[in-house]
């Protein structure tokens, strides 16, 4: 953070000049500055027609020594009276301190950082592929959804706040940065879960709830995905949460206030949290007698409250008014863009997806679904309608569904409850064909990942810092990036974000790169000063740039196991290369 010495050395000789100037004229002079300063400030993407910063703001430390020179610069281009420079430099200071929302948003999960002023894309997929921000100390990343407005500030606003505490007590370990988000993810978990039983509890008797809980508990998924920071993850909570307090036919504890207002909080983090409610909402709607005090003392206050909370922290952080949500709903419904990331037959989610999340669990469910009560019907409704609306986009992903897991659960609970004396055998093969997976997918596979930011983290220890960089040749967003780093390593990954200007010859930097990787680096490192001194990869890249590695002075410095199940572009291992010219200082 920066001092309050800064902060007067900015523009505490204020009110002289101010006194010079005509209300009229300097309002005007004000506004004009205030909207070239912020673009020079929002660093856009190659090609963009914005105005180039000035040269001052280059400097990744702006505010220290060159803070004079801004000063300087706004008092004689655009005419600032200096008692407003406080007030851009407040701006700009809360442009930087999207810091914590940026290793926050990072919990959130899944993007590695920015070397330059660049703009990366979030990948379709992970969200472990961590979306740093400007921090603190202006170094981050800034995916390009947060350039297009398709993501919201509200959830990783969330992490930032714990992030901030950690700093305040001097306690924002790089360890802690790490562990914090997940224990905190994995205690939300453990809350939804006790509220699934509480829910089955209330509708049937605490034998069905066991049930139900020990299905939830067994669930390989859920444990593969409940501490992970990804926005489905939290959109799987809160509608656990919702559930509790829905008010079907025989619960106690329903609430349509509660129930609606997770809902909406849940829509804000990610849009798609309304599809499994839409069938559930629907069916309260009808069921509702006093219909008009539902829409008027409830929906419409909990939904001007969420949103209008949603575009203010929206606004503070973009600079700008902007409605995440509807950009959301455009770019993956409207334009279908998540194609970029990949495309399924419409099938795949019947015949993969759901089976897959499931496991074992699968015929537990379609039993279940048999002989569950008929005012369940609408939970297993909301599991068809979600999987139908999912299927018709192009893009699909295990992930999407999670949400759906919770109502299955309750199905395979009650099947479990009902095989009387099979229902021992049954515990045991569920709970022992769940064990390896959850083990296997949490433990050991495609670990590689975080396993290799040790070994960069460990740059950061020692004096060499400052001529240190590091280049990840991987498929873009394969690892985390400043969250598990914390500390302003110049690292630079291979970008891959979507074309949103129509152009159908586009292709990204990953896929160039790959298409010839030997060319795509004797070019783009054509001068050994711009060479990084570690390089990271795959092992299947290895034998095909072998000749750029030996004519550079590289050498191997670390293998780090990946996954078992080697496929196209990743390999079994991830390979850490040095230059030699650099083995005395690491």
């Amino acid at each position: 953070m920066h001092s309050t010495d800064d902060l007067q050395d900015y523009g505490m000789k204020t009110n002289q000049q101010a006194a010079k100037a005509t209300r009229l004229l300097r309002h005007r002079r004000l506004l004009l500055a205030l909207t070239r300063f912020r673009r020079a400030f929002s660093i856009k993407e190659a090609g963009s027609s914005a105005v180039p910063p000035p040269a001052f703001l280059k400097d990744h430390t702006p505010f220290s020594k060159n803070s004079r020179e801004a000063k300087r610069v706004l008092k004689r281009k655009y005419a600032v009276p200096g008692w407003y420079h406080a007030r851009t430099y407040s701006y700009v200071l809360r442009r930087r301190t999207a810091s914590e929302l940026g290793r926050a948003a990072e919990a959130a999960g899944d993007r590695p950082g920015w070397r330059t002023a660049q703009r990366g894309r979030s990948p379709a997929g992970d969200e472990r592929s961590q979306l740093s921000i400007l921090n603190s100390n202006n170094y981050g990343y800034l995916p390009w959804e947060w350039a297009h407005g398709l993501r919201g500030y509200s959830y990783p606003l969330i992490f930032a706040s714990i992030y901030k505490a950690l700093q305040l007590l001097a306690k924002d370990d790089v360890q802690l940065l790490i562990w914090v988000p997940r224990l905190a993810q994995a205690v939300l978990a453990a809350f939804a879960d006790v509220k699934l039983y509480s829910l089955v509890q209330h509708l049937e008797n605490a034998e069905t709830a066991k049930c139900v809980y020990f299905c939830q508990l067994c669930s390989w998924f859920t444990w593969y995905s409940c501490t992970r920071t990804l926005t489905n993850t939290m959109e799987t909570l809160l509608t656990t949460f919702a559930l509790s307090y829905y008010p079907i036919k025989g619960s106690k504890i329903s609430s349509s206030c509660k129930y609606i207002a997770l809902i909406a909080f849940a829509i804000v983090i990610r849009p798609t949290a309304v599809i499994p409610w839409i069938p559930l909402v629907f069916s309260h709607f009808l069921q509702e007698q006093r219909k008009a005090d539902l829409i008027l003392h409830n929906c419409i206050p909990v939904g001007l409250v969420t949103i209008g909370t949603s575009l203010i922290i929206d606004r503070v952080f973009f600079g700008e008014w902007v409605l995440v949500q509807l950009n959301f709903l455009k770019f993956n419904v409207l334009q279908n863009l998540g194609t970029f990331y990949g495309s399924h037959p419409w099938h795949w989610y019947f015949t993969q997806g759901l089976p897959v999340i499931l496991g074992t669990h699968l015929p537990f469910f379609i039993h279940g679904c048999v002989l569950a009560p008929k005012r369940y019907r609408i939970f297993l409704m909301a599991v068809i309608w979600t999987v139908l609306v999912y299927s018709m986009l192009s893009h699909k992903e295990f992930r999407f569904i999670y949400p759906v897991l919770p109502f299955c659960m309750v199905f395979c609970g009650y099947s479990l409850k009902h095989l009387k004396a099979w229902k021992k055998p049954a515990a045991s093969f569920l709970l022992l064909s769940n064990l390896l997976p959850a083990l296997y997918t949490g433990l050991i596979h495609q670990r590689g990942s975080l396993d290799v930011m040790s070994h960069i983290q460990q740059l950061c220890n020692n004096s060499y810092q400052s001529q240190a960089s590091v280049f990840i040749m991987m498929p873009c967003h394969s690892t985390p990036f400043y969250s598990h780093v914390h500390c302003p390593l110049t690292m630079r990954f291979l970008q891959c974000p979507p074309d949103l200007t129509g152009n159908e010859s586009y292709i990204d930097e990953a896929d160039i790169f790959y298409s010839n990787p030997l060319g795509w680096l004797n070019k783009e490192f054509y001068n050994d000063t711009l060479l990084p001194s570690h390089l990271i990869f795959f092992s299947v890249l290895e034998q095909e740039i072998s000749s750029f590695l030996a004519l550079r002075g590289y050498e191997k410095m670390a293998t780090v196991f990946h996954t078992h199940v080697p496929q196209g572009r990743v390999g079994s291992h991830i390979y850490i290369y040095r230059k030699k010219t650099d083995m005395n200082h690491t």
